[in-house]
This record gives structure tokens, C-alpha cells and sequence, in this order.
């Protein structure tokens, strides 16, 4: 059965991987035939959450890298999502619906709809989430 896209990109720090992540990495991948995912370096993570994450970068990109619907996984070091293309070259991008709030990612969206690149937001799996396990372990 043929994708609707050829080549997707979503990012994350994926820290204290969950069932939200695994979500977002199922979907994403059942939309495309290739699929590259972004891991947010530590010293990102750390400007972007004001903390290091408690999983630290090559243990995490091990993680990301065993799923079976990633095929390809890139250090990501600033969030710039048009950069990303301009690197990759994806025909889609994937993100959670908590990003669509965010002013820079309707940025990232009018510039990558300018180039032909679709911005799928996918819904935020309820009742987890990294922040709130760090919150309870910590």
C-alpha cells in the first residue's frame, strides 16, 4: 500500500519514553514511507526546558533508533523546523498538537507550506507526558 508521503520528520526529546511518543512515531510513520526523527541534543533541551533531561542524549537516540517505525534518527540542535528541511528535504512534518500553539511553529508552517511541505499536528495522548513523570520520580 502506497504512502501518502514519501519522507517525514518529526522531532522531540523523547525523555522517559512513554505511549505519547510511541504514538506520535506510529502515526507518523503509517503516513510515510521514510521517516527521519529529530532527537533534541542536551544542551537543546536544556535551553528549550531549563533542565537537562534525566535521559540523557545517547541513551535516548538508542531508544529512538529500536522503534520499529523509525527509519532514521538525527541529532536535532536548534528547533528550527525549516532548517530541518533545508537538511532533509521531508515532505511532511509531524508534530504534536501542544506545538501548534507555539508562535514559532506557525512560522515554521507558513514557510514550509511555501515549499509544498505539509504540518500534520497530532493529538496530545492525555494523561502523560516526560514533564509529568519527571515531576513524580524527581
Amino acid at each position: 500500500m502506497e504512502k501518502k508521503y514519501k519522507v517525514g520528520y518529526t522531532s522531540g526529546v523523547f525523555d522517559l519514553f512513554h505511549t505519547g511518543h510511541l504514538n506520535i512515531l506510529r502515526k507518523a510513520k503509517e503516513q510515510c514511507e521514510y521517516l527521519i526523527v529529530g532527537v533534541c541534543s542536551d544542551k537543546l533541551t536544556l535551553e528549550l526546558k531549563g533542565n537537562l533531561p534525566v535521559i540523557l542524549y545517547k541513551q535516548r537516540i538508542e531508544i529512538v533508533e529500536s522503534i520499529r517505525y523509525v527509519d532514521c534518527v538525527v541529532c536535532e540542535e536548534n528547533i528550527d523546523k525549516y532548517e530541518a528541511w533545508m537538511r532533509y528535504r521531508f515532505d511532511v512534518l509531524f508534530k504534536g498538537s501542544d506545538a501548534a500553539k507555539k508562535e514559532c511553529y506557525k512560522e515554521y508552517e507558513k514557510k514550509l507550506r511555501q515549499e509544498g511541505v505539509d504540518v500534520i499536528y497530532f493529538p496530545y495522548t492525555d494523561g502523560i507526558s516526560s514533564s509529568k513523570i519527571r515531576k513524580e520520580i524527581c
